[in-house]
């Protein structure tokens, strides 16, 4: 009898944690502004999709961070090319400088691709990451398609190093 228990609760276990994946690997970025260096033009280590690339690294110069402008409520978002019911999402902070820059930042979650998907519901408010760290931010099963981080009516640069955005698959739920 235990043996049997033993095996259903390591089904259970093993059930549960195949279901929540970084979805947002798979996904497309974009965001308001491309930082450009106006001496090297390095545009390319700004770039949206250098938060779903797996890479925690959180220096800049290293090529794995996203950068805006400095411009009034600056917004990076993911596409995940379908909805998934979200439990959770985890951010890094840049490293090398300036991590109170995404102090206040929204992360949004929702369908919509109205004002560039920042009317979605939220799921949580950055307060503070320390620079170089990562926090994870609970979103209790919030169903979207676009996941934002935006700094509303804020003027600032916005940065991050990492998106990883945990979700299971709404078809797996409906074909029972």
């Amino acid at each position: 009898m235990k043996f049997l228990l033993l095996i259903v609760l390591l089904w259970i276990v093993s059930d549960g944690a195949s279901t929540d994946r970084n979805v947002a690997l798979g996904g497309r970025a974009t965001q308001s502004t491309i930082l450009r260096d106006s001496v090297n033009h390095m545009g390319y280590m700004a770039m949206a999709m250098n938060a779903i690339d797996g890479n925690q690294d959180s220096n800049y110069i290293h090529g794995s961070c996203t950068h805006t402008h400095q411009e009034l409520s600056p917004w990076w978002r993911v596409d995940l090319l379908r909805s998934y019911r979200i439990s959770h999402i985890s951010i890094t902070n840049r490293g090398d400088c300036c991590g109170n820059r995404l102090n206040g930042a929204e992360i949004l979650v929702g369908d919509s691709l109205a004002n560039n998907g920042n009317n979605n519901p939220r799921c949580a408010v950055v307060t503070t990451i320390p620079d170089g760290g990562s926090q994870t931010f609970h979103c209790n099963d919030m169903v979207g398609r676009y996941v934002n981080v935006v700094l509303t009516g804020k003027q600032d640069y916005l940065h991050v190093c990492e998106v990883e955005v945990f979700g299971a698959d709404l078809m797996n739920e409906n074909s029972c």
